[in-house]
């Protein structure tokens, strides 16, 4: 066995890479690579047996946006094992070598841990972190501003634009240089879901049920007007927010926020995740 890293190049290596993401996880990492997604700020850190790549660690090297100063952030995902080379240490080995790799070169190293694995990650440094989701109670009734229902046969080429040269959907807790996880997203997540305002130039995705809207992501290249995103919502009762706004014209409500497993940081000394935040769903790897 060898260590590899960094293949996307390699086609025997990446198919056997993205074979291993579909059937340990679902994952469908090959139209997110063959649309061009897949770039150098996603790295993988894997155990290959020959050609067959049967452990994993990635790396995706982003930012987080904090009041609105940029701190250099990685996100570590996709940690897996073939069935048949479990029990060896093999995680442990590409997470030792992560840590290794990257250490002093960044202020927050991260990850979404499932509940099986909660007990694993803190042998490495990491704490469990709460986050916190944001909800705000809308008038009915509002109006006068449409959104156009994205299709991604027509409209990639906006939708890839918006995403690439969008501004941070928060000033106060976000992520920047995260678009290739991004558009996994709406390639794979959200491609029944994605909305244009025009009159804010933003892509919207969001769905809605009972009168309640769960808004995941605003994208535009500019500072929005949410109050004419949520115009173009309709009747609705409730936003619940899959990030962390920082609109100044709604009044919001905060809850600890449960998800499937556990946010886990690392930090460089001296740096402390901010409290009350939700990381930005469209940036989880």
């Amino acid at each position: 066995m060898k260590l590899v890293s960094d293949y996307r190049q390699s086609e025997a290596l990446r198919n056997s890479f993205i074979q291993l993401a579909a059937d340990i996880f679902g994952l469908n990492f090959k139209s997110w690579h063959e649309h061009g997604y897949w770039d150098e700020r996603y790295i993988p850190f894997s155990y290959a047996d020959g050609d067959m790549i049967v452990a994993n660690v990635s790396v995706n090297e982003l930012d987080f946006i904090i009041e609105g100063k940029s701190y250099k952030a990685l996100q570590i995902g996709t940690v897996m094992t073939h069935p048949e080379y479990r029990n060896k240490g093999l995680s442990a080995s590409l997470m030792n070598h992560v840590l290794d790799v990257y250490q002093g070169k960044y202020d927050f190293m991260y990850l979404f841990a499932n509940d099986r694995v909660l007990d694993f990650y803190p042998k490495f440094g990491f704490e469990e972190v709460e986050e916190y989701q944001y909800a705000a109670k809308i008038s009915a009734g509002q109006g006068g501003f449409e959104l156009r229902k994205l299709e991604l046969a027509d409209d990639l080429d906006l939708i890839e634009k918006t995403v690439y040269e969008r501004v941070p959907v928060s000033k106060t807790f976000s992520t920047a240089n995260s678009s290739g996880i991004t558009m996994y997203h709406i390639l794979n997540v959200f491609p029944d879901h994605l909305y244009y305002h025009a009159e804010e130039d933003a892509v919207v995705i969001f769905t809605m049920e009972n009168r309640v809207v769960q808004l995941y992501d605003v994208i535009s290249t500019a500072t929005i007007n949410i109050k004419n995103i949520v115009a173009g919502f309709g009747e609705t009762d409730c936003i619940e927010f899959h990030f962390t706004p920082d609109y100044r014209d709604l009044q919001f409500q905060r809850c600890p926020f449960k998800r499937d497993g556990a946010l886990f940081v690392k930090t460089r000394p001296g740096m402390e995740l901010p409290r009350f935040i939700k990381h930005p769903f469209t940036s989880e790897a």
